[in-house]
């Protein structure tokens, strides 16, 4: 049975956990204070998703790039595929926050939105 060490990140108390996992699958976690740690284990070892953030290039804008966002979370493994569909993606002035600017980012379901305004120069 593989063990894997890690720290839980749902609530401040950061419980040190320990996962017992078999064919991929966590079958035992010990060292959480409550039921989330539990949940936590499982969908970090089963199924890790994470929130991408980066920037893309704006024409016209009193800023060069602007910040974006998933706007939910996307498989941790798609996270490098979505990095790379923002290379070379430019938007026009003024973007405001919220602003969908990729829909569907490489099929995952999840839209990269702006997170600042930008106005146009």
């Amino acid at each position: 049975m593989e063990k894997v060490n890690m720290t839980c990140i749902i609530c401040p108390k950061g419980c040190e956990l320990t996962a017992e996992i078999e064919n991929g699958k966590v079958v035992e976690v010990f060292g959480n204070t409550c039921a989330r740690g539990l949940t936590y284990a499982q969908n970090e070892i089963e199924n890790p998703i994470r929130t991408l953030t980066s920037s893309v290039s704006v024409r016209n804008g009193v800023h060069p790039r602007v910040s974006v966002k998933t706007d939910r979370e996307i498989p941790k493994g798609k996270m490098m595929e979505c990095a790379k569909a923002l290379k070379g993606v430019e938007v026009e002035a003024p973007v405001r926050i919220g602003d969908v600017l990729i829909e569907n980012v490489v099929g995952t379901g999840a839209n990269i939105v702006a997170t600042i305004h930008i106005d146009k120069k």
